[in-house]
């Protein structure tokens, strides 16, 4: 799994953070901020979890 945000478009909504935060941290704006491009998969499914629950569909993730 590779995982990309769009910062640009980040709500701040904060979801991704609370579901996976060894993945998604949040700057001091609190834009989403990527910590693991390529997490290990015991993450994958909240990962995915994340990226459908994103309002502005700011997280991408490509299964490899």
């Amino acid at each position: 799994m590779r995982v990309s945000v769009t910062k640009e478009t980040c709500a701040v909504a904060s979801l991704c953070v609370y579901r996976v935060p060894e993945v998604f941290d949040q700057d001091e704006e609190g834009t989403v901020e990527l910590l693991e491009s390529d997490p290990p998969s015991e993450l994958h499914q909240a990962v995915r979890s994340a990226a459908r629950g994103c309002p502005t569909k700011s997280i991408h993730v490509e299964v490899e």
